[in-house]
């Protein structure tokens, strides 16, 4: 009896000893890992200054994904001479999604070559409402490329873009109107069906274009007479548009003009 009360008082203290000790080794462990996520960062961070440009485009790569440490150094990455460099910086920041990186993004919508500027558009829609007035006052750049891409950027934003976009549809370029025209067309809010009425009367056929398929999208009737007008448009495409939109609209009022259409 003796004998099976010393093994059971051996047992239950191992597993004592276990049990405290366990919580101090898996701290041990956690700090190790720790440590080796920092040494990464650094090791990444340092590979952006390698001569050779695979290596500072993977490091640019991996820094996404690490987090707000690597920020800076990656805001740097974006005037690198290499554009797949620049171009896996844009999109890292887009992952991260620190506000510092907006200024340094909306000068990148104006890179010489167009992936850049287009991660460059798309890491900012992910940053959000941060990057709204500075992708604003890019529609009115003087480079197409750059306005597009900041209207594809207010439209992943969404709802904090719609006012901006609708003063875009009033812009002196044809293409900040078409773009921000379709932007409204993708987030599909109901603030923008008057001024898409609007434009319904553009001088640019593509601007009468977005604007009948984004009224058609939204849904709302205000828009059924105005898009009955249109499908007397001068152009076949935005005649089509509209009575594709007045059919999805699903108005009575609709019925005989789309007859007769």
């Amino acid at each position: 009896m003796s004998r099976n009360i010393k093994k059971t008082f051996k047992i239950i203290s191992f597993f004592m000893i276990f049990i405290f000790c366990l919580p101090l080794g898996c701290k041990k462990m956690l700090l190790k890992t720790d440590n080796t996520q920092q040494n990464n960062v650094k090791q990444h961070i340092a590979a952006l200054r390698d001569e050779d440009s695979e290596v500072r485009r993977n490091a640019a790569e991996a820094l996404g994904k690490i987090g707000n440490a690597s920020v800076e150094p990656l805001i740097a990455a974006l005037k690198d001479e290499d554009s797949l460099v620049r171009g896996n910086a844009a999109k890292a920041l887009g992952e991260i999604g620190d506000a510092r990186a907006v200024e340094p993004l909306i000068t990148a919508l104006k890179d010489g070559d167009s992936w850049v500027r287009r991660n460059a558009a798309k890491a900012l829609g992910k940053i959000g409402s941060a990057a709204v007035e500075p992708l604003v006052a890019a529609l009115k750049d003087g480079d197409s490329d750059v306005r597009w891409n900041a209207a594809k950027a207010l439209e992943e934003i969404g709802g904090t873009a719609v006012e901006p976009l609708i003063a875009a549809l009033k812009d002196g370029d044809s293409l900040a109107r078409r773009n921000a025209a379709k932007a409204l067309r993708k987030i599909g809010d109901a603030r923008a069906v008057e001024p898409l009425i609007a434009a319904l009367k553009d001088t640019d056929f593509l601007v009468r274009w977005n604007a009948a398929k984004a009224l058609g999208e939204i849904g709302d009737a205000r828009a059924v007479e105005p898009l009955i007008a249109a499908l007397k448009d001068e152009d076949p495409e935005v005649r089509w548009n509209a009575a594709e939109a007045l059919g999805k609209i699903g108005d009575a009022r609709t019925v005989g003009p789309l007859l007769d259409f």
